[in-house]
């Protein structure tokens, strides 16, 4: 399997050096995407991968599966094509879903295309009991608390303070390179008008925290997550990564 990566930064660092340096039998990243000519040089150099800044010349190249490891903004401007060249895409800035029209659009050009759209799990989990217990309209409430130091906000705080409260999908426009879990979580579960977030500033934690309650038929679900971040970016979980790598790893799998 080909993989190209939208994107230079740590993301797409940590995937070149876990996909290309053995952590996948049957798959190989053969291909970046990105604006910074330095990083991008530097990275195709030392992984021995193609770097394209042009997005026609880089969806030429026989790639079976395209990451999308870059920002809400570029995601935008660039999911369609990916698509409309018939490639598997996983999609890192889910926030770019805010707009449920958008969502539609590329899950129906996917399906004329004959490919697949995957959604990492990010920093977060319980997902699958959010689809489980949404399957027949049983799913009654669903909300996200998410505690972040001010470093990982690149902020300066020194008291717990709550810096948002509402939905996923004004949260999304407030932070939208912090709470694409709070999409994710919409998108399995209830859906962005309903889902609530609350995002607190706390300069006394250490990790990132994503408390997630929810509420239905089903029963109750407290599920609570403390992640570590990226060693070269507190503004990433490493998890959120690390379920990038997974769906790669899975996709041809037989189970």
């Amino acid at each position: 399997m080909n993989i190209g990566i939208i994107g230079t930064g740590n993301i797409a660092s940590y995937l070149l050096e876990q996909v290309n340096e053995g952590q996948m039998a049957d798959g190989r990243i053969t291909a970046l995407f990105g604006r910074n000519r330095e990083v991008g040089t530097h990275l195709s150099e030392q992984f021995g991968v193609g770097f394209y800044t042009d997005i026609q010349e880089f969806l030429k190249r026989p790639l079976d599966m395209v990451v999308e490891a870059s920002t809400v903004e570029a995601a935008a401007l660039y999911l369609n094509e990916v698509v409309a060249h018939k490639k598997d895409l996983v999609v890192s800035s889910i926030g770019v879903f805010k707009d449920a029209s958008f969502l539609e659009e590329v899950r129906s050009m996917a399906e004329v295309a004959g490919t697949r759209i995957f959604l990492p799990s990010g920093a977060i989990g319980g997902l699958d009991i959010l689809q489980s217990a949404q399957a027949v309209g049983g799913l009654e409430r669903v909300r996200i608390t998410t505690r972040k130091s001010p470093a990982s906000l690149g902020m300066e705080s020194q008291r717990e303070e709550v810096l948002f409260e509402g939905t996923a999908f004004d949260a999304v426009e407030k932070f939208p390179k912090n709470v694409n879990v709070a999409l994710v979580l919409a998108i399995a579960g209830v859906g962005v008008e309903k889902t609530e977030v609350r995002v607190i500033i706390d300069p006394a934690v250490e990790r990132n925290t994503h408390t997630i309650e929810a509420e239905g038929d089903f029963g109750r679900m407290q599920l609570q997550i403390e992640n570590n971040p990226m060693p070269n970016n507190p503004k990433t979980s490493l998890l959120a990564a690390m379920s990038i790598l997974a769906v790669l790893q899975n996709r041809n799998q037989a189970v």
